[in-house]
């Protein structure tokens, strides 16, 4: 039986950190509309969105903390510095790039948090960028040559779901839960559903058009160095849409075969879809806020980071929201809405049943499932979104959480600016 413990968590409470506004790319299918983007355009198109959105002048960052899961392209170790570059930050602002695998994208917002607190800035840029298109097919042992039939070309995006110290796939982790927790394949199934079904009826709202920034093509420059530039496909001019959002009721997801086993309960169907894009977001502190008049989103309360054992990570959630909740001494039930990340349909509702979740409260505009998971752009969205749900809900708090590979768990708290 495993254990969940919060007496290694890493928490932090804040007084007076806040989430301005910022915005995020449409979400493209793997091999898709964004398949050609490099993720440190898809994070300057972000970025240059928050701004936009914001009204605030890029000339006032003082940090930029970006991330990126994976390596996709030949430029990423100056993915941040280019983001923040080529985004209209002033040129002597330095750029730090965090990773926490699918906790990356709140490691941004809460380093930022960190750093204001401590004084180093008033404003920071916040970007989680991925392209899953752009993994590598790569070789790690061929620098000294190749020996004969021992040449070894892998894909670097499927190697990199087997956490190698459990010798578990991040799909098997769900399973374990699943066991775990007595979670049927139709209890994930309906959820699965449920997750398409809400982001459809958001998108049909135009609940997302108040995040999302269609792509169109675009050159990005700066006096004096080379132009750098973002370019859908040909014929395509404009990407507007979480692409993967689509019908998908329970009769065709009961029809997929298992992903991860003959008896097991996650499919391709049920399971967090596979996309690129970005999102980005202004923190800023309280002195900044009042000296231009602002009006912020949230207030960005507090944050909490935990391990658990790896074969279950996706458990990692609740005792993240559990160290949270002790943290900053607001109850989960006195939290209104949440925003958990789905990368699996069985991981979510393990964490539901551990903290007693009422669904309605969770992922109202749907998840994962159905929007997507770019890895280091997801923490980022999800803060973005539970913001947004919180001010439309008229709640007070709100959390975004997710699991990250290898056993950990990461989650903010944010409280209704008003």
């Amino acid at each position: 039986m495993y254990e969940f413990s919060e007496a290694h968590a890493l928490t932090a409470k804040y007084d007076d950190i806040w989430l301005l506004d910022g915005a995020r790319t449409p979400f493209a299918d793997y091999v898709s509309a964004l398949g050609d983007v490099s993720p440190t355009d898809l994070g300057i198109y972000a970025a240059r969105a928050a701004f936009e959105r914001s009204g605030v002048s890029a000339k006032d960052v003082g940090l930029v903390i970006a991330g990126s899961v994976a390596q996709a392209s030949f430029d990423a170790y100056y993915l941040p510095r280019h983001i923040g570059l080529y985004s209209g930050v002033p040129l002597a602002v330095p750029a730090l790039l965090v990773h926490r695998l699918c906790g990356t994208g709140f490691e941004t917002i809460l380093t930022a948090a960190d750093q204001i607190t401590l004084g180093k800035a008033k404003l920071a840029l916040c970007v989680g960028t991925e392209s899953m298109t752009r993994n590598p097919v790569a070789a790690f042992t061929h620098r000294g040559g190749f020996k004969m039939g021992q040449v070894e070309f892998k894909d670097f995006l499927w190697e990199a779901t087997l956490d190698t110290a459990s010798n578990t796939r991040m799909g098997d982790t769900a399973e374990n839960l699943a066991k775990r927790y007595g979670i049927s394949r139709e209890e994930v199934d309906r959820f699965a559903a449920l997750s398409f079904s809400r982001a459809l009826e958001a998108w049909a709202s135009g609940y997302f058009e108040g995040e999302v920034a269609p792509v169109v093509n675009q050159t990005f420059e700066v006096e004096g160095y080379q132009p750098r530039s973002l370019k859908l496909p040909r014929k395509v001019e404009r990407f507007e849409r979480d692409e993967h959002v689509r019908p998908s009721p329970l009769e065709v997801l009961q029809k997929l075969r298992p992903a991860f086993g003959k008896d097991g309960v996650q499919t391709g169907g049920n399971s967090s879809a596979i996309v690129d894009g970005a999102a980005a977001v202004l923190v800023a502190s309280g002195d900044y806020v009042r000296a231009h008049g602002l009006e912020p989103l949230a207030r960005v309360v507090g944050g909490a980071t935990v391990g658990v054992p790896p074969e279950v990570m996706g458990i990692g959630p609740a005792p993240a929201i559990r160290a949270l909740s002790k943290q900053t001494g607001v109850g989960v039930s006195q939290i209104h809405r949440f925003e958990i990340n789905e990368a699996f349909g069985a991981q979510y509702l393990a964490v539901e049943k551990e903290l007693e979740l009422e669904r309605a409260r969770v992922n109202v505009n749907g998840g994962a499932i159905a929007i997507g998971h770019p890895l280091a752009a997801s923490g980022v969205r999800l803060t973005l979104t539970a913001a947004r749900e919180l001010r439309r809900a008229k709640g007070e708090f709100a959390v975004s959480s997710a699991c990250a590979g290898g056993g950990q768990g990461i989650a903010i708290l944010l409280r209704h600016a008003g």
